[in-house]
Parts: C-alpha cells; sequence; structure tokens
C-alpha cells in the first residue's frame, strides 16, 4: 500500500536537507528519498584534491554552522560529506535509502512517486537532485575517433591515474581550473577553453559570488537593470592550487579545438596535439527525468518556475538547479533561502503555515 505523506523530497544531498529542516520547523510530514547508500550527496563522488570556494562558517547550511577543518581555510570534500552526515543526524531527518526516484505522476489530489523501492503519495513534491548525475558533453567532430581515454569531469579522481602522460583538459570554469591546476605538475598538460579564461580576483571566494547572485536576482525580481551577477566578476575563483599553478606558468588556457583524430585533438589551422586522455570539464544539466510523466519541460529542459514553485504544477517545488530555482540554489550558502521558501509555500498550499 501506498504511503500517504504531506511532502515528499526527492534527494538527500545539501538541498534535500536543507528543505527538511524546513519542513521539519513547519510541522510537515514528509520524507527524503536518497538514491545514495551514504549521506553526503555528490560530496562523496568528487575528486580527490576539491575545496570549497568559500571557508567552512560562510558554506553553512540553515541551522548549524559548518566547523572549520583544522589546517585548511577551505574545507575538502571529505569534510563536507561530514557535515552533511552530522546535519542529517542532528536534525534527526526522516531520509530514506537507498531509493532511486523512477517517476512521478499525477494521482488526483496527490502526486504519485515511484520508485523499485515502492511508491509514496505526496500532497506535494520537492526535486532537489541536483545536476551531478547528468553530465554534459558537447558534440565536438571526431570523439568516437579518439583512441584513448575520455571522461568528465565526474570520473576524474586524482592526477596519478594520468601521471606522465599527455592530458587535455577541456572547460574554462572551476572544475576545468581544479582539474588543469592538480594534472599541472605530473602530466604533460594542455589546457582548453572556449574563450580567454578569466580568473575572478584572488581575494574573492564565495561569499562574494553569493552575494553578487543575490544582488542580481533582487534587482531583476525588482526590474532594475542586470547586474550580470557572478559571470560579471569572471569563471573561475583562484583557490589557492588554482593560484599556485597560474602563478607557476603552469595555467595557460588555450583556445578550443575544432575536432578529435585518433590520436588528439586538432584546430583549425592544421595544428595537432597529441593526447593519451581527455577530460571533459564541460557542466552538467538538471536530472529531471523523473519528472518526464508531468510534461513541464520548457526552454533548455528546465522547467518553468516562479522562485522553486514549478509554473504548471504548484504542487512540485524545485530545489538547488541554479538561479533560475534561486539565486546561488546549486551551492550550500545558497540553498537556505529558496528552501525557507519552498517550505513556506508548501505550508501555505496545504493551508498549515
Amino acid at each position: 500500500m501506498d504511503r500517504q505523506l504531506d511532502v515528499v523530497v526527492i534527494g538527500g544531498g545539501q538541498a534535500g536537507l536543507a528543505a527538511g529542516y524546513h519542513l521539519r520547523r513547519l510541522g510537515l510530514d514528509f520524507v527524503i528519498l536518497d538514491a545514495q547508500s551514504t549521506p553526503g550527496g555528490a560530496w562523496q563522488h568528487t575528486w580527490d584534491s576539491l575545496h570549497l570556494f568559500s571557508p567552512a562558517a560562510f558554506s553553512s547550511l540553515p541551522g548549524r554552522i559548518m566547523p572549520p577543518q583544522p589546517g585548511e581555510t577551505y574545507p575538502d570534500a571529505a569534510h563536507v560529506v561530514g557535515y552533511l552526515t552530522d546535519y542529517e543526524q542532528r536534525y534527526d531527518l526522516p531520509v530514506v535509502r537507498p531509493v532511486r526516484v523512477e517517476a512521478v505522476h499525477r494521482d488526483g489530489e496527490y502526486l504519485r512517486v515511484e520508485s523499485a523501492a515502492g511508491a509514496w503519495r505526496a500532497r506535494t513534491v520537492i526535486s532537489a537532485t541536483g545536476t551531478w548525475w547528468r553530465p554534459f558533453l558537447p558534440a565536438v567532430p571526431g570523439r568516437a575517433e579518439f583512441r584513448g581515454t575520455q571522461l568528465h569531469t565526474v570520473e576524474y579522481r586524482r592526477p596519478g591515474d594520468f601521471a606522465g602522460q599527455k592530458v587535455i583538459v577541456v572547460g574554462g570554469g572551476n572544475s576545468g581550473a581544479q582539474i588543469a591546476a592538480d594534472l599541472a605538475y605530473d602530466t604533460e598538460l594542455t589546457w582548453v577553453t572556449q574563450r580567454p579564461a578569466r580568473f575572478l580576483p584572488d581575494d574573492i571566494d564565495g561569499r562574494a559570488l553569493f552575494d553578487a547572485a543575490t544582488a542580481r536576482r533582487r534587482a531583476l525580481d525588482e526590474g532594475r537593470t542586470d547586474t550580470g551577477g557572478v559571470a560579471s566578476l569572471g569563471d573561475i575563483v583562484a583557490v589557492p592550487p588554482v593560484r599556485e599553478a597560474r602563478d607557476a606558468g603552469l595555467l595557460k588556457a588555450q583556445p578550443m579545438f575544432t575536432r578529435l583524430t585518433a590520436t588528439g585533438v586538432e584546430w583549425a589551422d592544421g595544428t595537432h596535439a597529441g593526447a593519451d586522455a581527455i577530460i571533459w570539464c564541460t557542466g552538467f544539466r538538471p536530472a529531471l527525468s523523473h519528472l518526464a510523466p508531468l510534461g513541464l519541460r520548457g526552454p533548455r529542459g528546465h522547467i518553468p518556475t516562479a522562485g522553486t514553485q514549478a509554473l504548471r504544477e504548484p504542487r512540485l517545488h524545485l530545489l538547488g538547479y541554479g538561479d533560475w530555482t534561486g539565486p546561488a540554489s546549486a551551492t550550500l550558502i545558497g540553498v537556505g533561502r529558496p528552501a525557507r521558501e519552498a517550505a513556506r509555500a508548501i505550508a501555505e498550499l496545504l493551508d498549515l503555515g
């Protein structure tokens, strides 16, 4: 028999936990369904050297400040996993795992959430599945011809796996810069970006980025001129490893190549670079396949929303997918506010708040 609840939260990473915190405070009956077998969301699957862009105190979920990591200004991914595990336990959040949600259907006054572990009927649903599980690979000519190794950010772990090899890192964002810096000392590195690399000033970290994203959203909401948000500042946060590799002259971006060959890549002028491996740091798309039965997809694969609420299905909220579901909502520090707004909107819809 289906279990009936006020809210089902799909996803037990940082966005799902932030939602759970606010739902708990409002006294709603809810469950968090997490596809992972252990706490920590996508943070438990990142590369070994990944660090946050901000100090711990500025990387916190609502209600609980992240403790500092001894010896580190910017905490590493393992520290974040520990923090999320503690957060889940501290607030006794009702996480059920591993449960991979396969589909959400309309079912009268309920939304039916289906999984291999059973089904739940919810008066409202918060989808918080993020983007990590849907890596994007660009359609570059010749990609199928390349005989070396190709992998995406999600599959990269450590530079030792490529020691002594010719490696091409593709991508001018933070992941591309950090992985290129990681590989700069032990490989023959070529770093390729779509446009010239734009480093933020060295004194800017995630705190400033959150403020910029929030200011942009406020300006747009008030009908004022678009401030440009984070994109107006640059693309790459100069965290210490990136800064060190850049200052040592090891991070010199090349323009994007036009095609892959069997042995490497080729530019429009015929220049060729050999490669044993290509690492595509080319971003992600929102992981929303479970919502396909609702028929809500809009441009660029996004579901049109007002804040976090789906415009064509008011019982559905989307949380943590990027600025379109709340300023900086894909970050630890940024997800708290849209999570609170989603919980309040749900309480009002259910006439409980």
